[in-house]
């Protein structure tokens, strides 16, 4: 079938894409399909494309596996899409990714999970869509920081180890806490892979093990959720220990209005996913997109929750 292409609009955050002309294919791999943050992200990129006639998502589960997003991109490049969407598995194994989108000539947006590109600056005819990660760490450390009048130890649930996001979050609130004004002490750092089950169990061995400490930090609120979780079946007071989580998901919230949940960071991935199929549409277009397009990250305490609960 042949394809037209479409005009449209700028590609800055604020601009939408002008209607599809004709049919346009937009190949999506996401991490996970049961993620709950990026089931979010997943809902934004069909909200996003149902606004443009013609557009057309082929939606692809990732599973939490290299190998299988890789072979998803070629088969998006085999079938001649028009743009194609990565939520990447694995930021440090994205070369390939970004290797067979080029030599097809199709368009490719990176969203919400960094590509190793993005530190050396994305190739041209690439882009990444997100927030930046520096911020959610430190934003989430200083609050922390600030519960605990600046002493204390701490737990670190982090992600997986493979993901840039879980890393570069990890390191801000390790520096943070290494800080003149904030000497929180690290007592013990293990991935829980943003899972919520896997940070209960994880938290419950630490107390099991009879590890002391003031704070749990996550890199995300689902980790945070299972700490909670495990704090409660242990009959700890949660009143005892400052959690911190990332996302303000809707059960971050929910936990935070309940009074267990102290800090989160809230991160617009419905703006990411409507950024990343705007992006994809320009391109598609043969417009030119930009490397970068960044959605701040916002602390979300007790005292500003109203604002992001409704």
């Amino acid at each position: 079938m042949s394809i037209i292409k479409m005009a449209l609009l700028g590609t800055t955050l604020g601009t939408l894409a002008l209607p599809a002309l004709a049919e346009t294919r937009i190949g999506v791999t996401m991490t996970s399909f049961d993620n709950p943050h990026l089931t979010v992200l997943l809902n934004a990129i069909r909200d996003e494309a149902s606004r443009h006639e013609g557009v057309t998502l082929v939606l692809e589960d990732a599973q939490l596996d290299v190998a299988r997003q890789l072979n998803q991109v070629q088969n998006f490049a085999a079938n001649g899409l028009d743009a194609i969407i990565v939520n990447a598995v694995d930021g440090d194994s994205t070369a390939a990714l970004t290797a067979q989108a080029r030599s097809a000539g199709i368009p490719l947006i990176y969203v919400n999970h960094p590509p190793a590109e993005l530190d050396a600056g994305m190739p041209e005819g690439t882009a990444y869509v997100g927030s930046a990660e520096r911020d959610a760490g430190r934003f989430e450390a200083e609050a922390v920081c600030e519960l605990l009048d600046g002493t204390g130890r701490a737990v670190i649930l982090m992600g997986p180890l493979e993901n840039r996001a879980a890393l570069v979050r990890t390191a801000t609130v390790e520096e943070i806490f290494a800080g003149e004004d904030c000497q929180i002490e690290v007592v013990q750092k293990q991935t829980a892979n943003w899972n919520r089950v896997q940070a209960q169990d994880l938290v419950s061995s630490w107390l099991t093990a009879g590890i002391e400490f003031d704070a749990i930090v996550s890199n995300n609120d689902e980790m945070a959720i299972g700490a909670i979780q495990a704090l409660k079946a242990a009959g700890r007071s949660m009143e005892d220990v400052v959690i911190a989580g990332i996302d303000a998901t809707a059960d971050g919230l929910a936990a935070m209005a309940a009074g267990d949940l102290d800090v989160t960071v809230f991160q617009n991935t419905v703006e990411q996913g409507h950024v990343a199929v705007r992006a994809a549409l320009d391109g598609a277009g043969g417009q030119s997109v930009q490397p970068e397009y960044w959605v701040p990250f916002e602390p979300v305490t007790a005292g500003n929750l109203a604002q992001y609960a409704n």
